[in-house]
């Protein structure tokens, strides 16, 4: 057992990538469908799957079902849920990044001097990284 916390989570990612790459060859060589959940010391998710984690857990959950059209209908919902889901993300961040060009663009017209336009620049990207992350 590994008694300091840094090095406990560095051994972790460490051997965390290595599984991966294995479980990676595995899908690769064998044609495997391959789903792998891993936590953290800090209880952190770390997840790979092929072809995708979503996809080998339904498959597992629906197991012992025979694949009958409730079944189906069910999982179709889900994935256009996820579609639809990622679809709401990707429109949300299109329209953030299309009002800060508009607002980035109005203060550089505004005649800012060069000085300053690096110094707004820095802090506008900062924001919109503080946004993207939340």
């Amino acid at each position: 057992m590994i008694a300091k916390d840094n090095y406990l989570q560095v051994t972790f990612s460490k051997r965390r990538t290595k599984l991966f790459k294995k479980v990676s060859k595995l899908c690769t060589l064998c044609n495997a469908k391959v789903g792998l959940i891993v936590f953290s010391p800090a209880n952190k998710a770390f997840s790979f799957g092929d072809p995708s984690i979503d996809v080998v857990v339904d498959r597992y959950q629906m197991r012992d079902q025979p694949l009958n059209l409730g079944n189906m209908q069910y999982l179709e919902a889900h994935k256009k849920a996820n579609v639809q889901e990622l679809n709401d993300k990707f429109n949300r961040i299109n329209e953030f990044l299309r009002l800060r060009r508009s607002a980035v663009k109005s203060w550089l017209r505004k005649g800012k001097r060069h000085k300053n336009v690096s110094g707004g620049l820095l802090q506008l990207k900062r924001s919109m990284e503080n946004e993207l992350i939340n």
